[in-house]
């Protein structure tokens, strides 16, 4: 591996192990290095667990060395957000009012994980709760293309540390847009998952009915290869999909191109993004022409009601969570947290119930729209960046601020999010996102590495 492994994509470091041409330790030495050197800046990371991965790298590298060898994660180094139940660790969910909060076990993902292979080297920052901004005693997480700006959230953390050669990969969570908003903003790949495709037991719950867990990496084929280590039922949670889980990473060797794919443009939801991003989001579409997908005119339901009703859902899911420690010291959350509270605390029932009338509503019209084609061409954000000095304005127009991202909680369908671009302005990435039909994670990572064969926009990396 060369001096710069740090950037490598985590299949390729994968192979390198498999075949001893990298070790497991030496990596693990490596990126717990770099962490010391480039995470005082970042603030990417809660805690790293030196002892614990060194630990787990030597008995990776025992395994393979023995021939047995399980799978694609099987030694490599990646990060989880800090909101993972683990046995005896603490899991502050970004915030101080958790901060006493020790697992007895860990959450089924770290579980499969650890299981497959990966070693963990530490936990990442996130915005408080999941939501709206960092704790202010926490500090915040810098996009390590540019400090200035926000590298997305609430998978801030992830987002950052995986751009910056931190880990090969991290696990982010996904309630209004907290894997696509990062991946995007900071030239990673966010895969955030069907509704129940992914365990949720043993995570701290933003909005039960909305939260969903999913891969965040530097490419489609690294996404699937995390994802198919921890995708699938789980017994301790009864929300969880029963459906078999296809090989994602396998079905992705051969492919180059999309014949025969139906991909979906309403340009109405071009017209509301800025124009650097809408002139990268129509040359990624000519791209997905030339490699042989149809592009399909449509017309999106609208997206406004579904967010208002995410808001809604979502705050008053929040509220039920944090309500007993929120009563308790109030004073102890941070504004954008305790904001979301108190509104969902203040909800009527009327309006509860009127927004998950509009959750079936939209879901059966957006399936409507799906029998047309395989997947929605769509941005992740209106702007290409937010700037920290600015900040609050993501804040108080979150109705315009996740016009892209809530809806799609809403319905409970998967998306992928990649690079797509560079603004050639403020020199922030652009990300865009693929929208597809329940369960059809495996066709949008074959769409988003078709797309990555072609280009190389997902090997840009800042100088962080």
């Amino acid at each position: 591996m060369s001096d710069m492994s740090h950037y490598s994509a985590l299949t390729d470091v994968s192979a390198a192990v498999r075949r001893g041409a990298a070790s497991p330790v030496a990596l693990t030495e490596a990126l717990l290095t770099r962490i010391a050197e480039v995470d005082p800046t970042l603030n990417a990371f809660l805690s790293t667990s030196a002892e614990t991965a060194l630990q787990e790298a030597d008995e990776a590298a025992t395994e393979i060395a023995s021939g047995r060898w399980r799978g694609p994660l099987h030694g490599v180094p990646i990060a989880i957000k800090d909101l993972f139940h683990t046995a005896g660790t603490p899991s502050t969910f970004g915030t101080t009012v958790y901060a006493d909060f020790t697992a007895n076990e860990d959450a089924t993902i770290l579980r499969r994980l650890k299981q497959a292979g990966a070693v963990i080297v530490g936990r990442l920052h996130l915005h408080e709760g999941a939501y709206g901004e960092h704790h202010p005693e926490l500090g915040d997480v810098m996009n390590p293309w540019n400090h200035a700006y926000w590298p997305g959230g609430s998978s801030s953390g992830s987002g950052a540390a995986t751009a910056a050669g931190l880990c090969y990969g991290s696990l982010g969570t996904d309630t209004g847009g907290s894997i696509r908003f990062p991946s995007a903003a900071n030239g990673v790949t966010g895969l955030k998952p069907t509704w129940g495709r992914t365990s949720r037991k043993g995570a701290f719950p933003l909005a039960d009915s909305l939260d969903t867990i999913g891969p965040m990496c530097r490419s489609a084929a690294d996404a699937a290869a995390m994802l198919g280590a921890f995708a699938g039922a789980d017994p301790g949670d009864p929300t969880c999909l029963r459906a078999p889980v296809p090989d994602y990473l396998g079905a992705l060797r051969g492919v180059a191109g999309m014949r025969g794919l139906k991909l979906g443009l309403d340009p109405a939801m071009l017209d509301v993004a800025e124009p650097e991003m809408r002139a990268a989001i129509t040359a990624a579409t000519e791209v997905f022409a030339d490699l042989g997908a149809e592009i399909v005119p449509v017309k999106v339901p609208s997206l406004a009601p579904a967010t208002e009703a995410q808001l809604v859902i979502c705050e008053t899911e929040c509220a039920r969570f944090h309500a007993p420690a929120f009563a308790e010291a109030p004073g102890a959350f941070g504004a954008a947290l305790s904001g979301a509270i108190t509104r969902g605390l203040a909800y009527d029932s009327l309006t509860v119930a009127g927004a998950y009338i509009e959750q079936a509503r939209f879901k059966g019209r957006l399936a409507r729209l799906f029998e047309d084609i395989d997947a929605l061409i769509s941005p992740v954000t209106p702007l290409v960046g937010y700037r920290y000095d600015d900040f609050s304005s993501f804040l108080d127009n979150l109705m315009d601020s996740l016009s892209f991202t809530a809806p799609f909680n809403l319905s409970g369908s998967p998306t992928v999010t990649f690079p797509c671009g560079i603004s050639p302005t403020i020199g922030l990435p652009i990300g865009m996102q693929l929208i597809g039909p329940h369960l059809t994670e495996d066709v949008l990572l074959r769409a988003a590495h078709a797309y990555q064969q072609a280009t190389d926009w997902h090997l840009k990396r800042p100088m962080a």
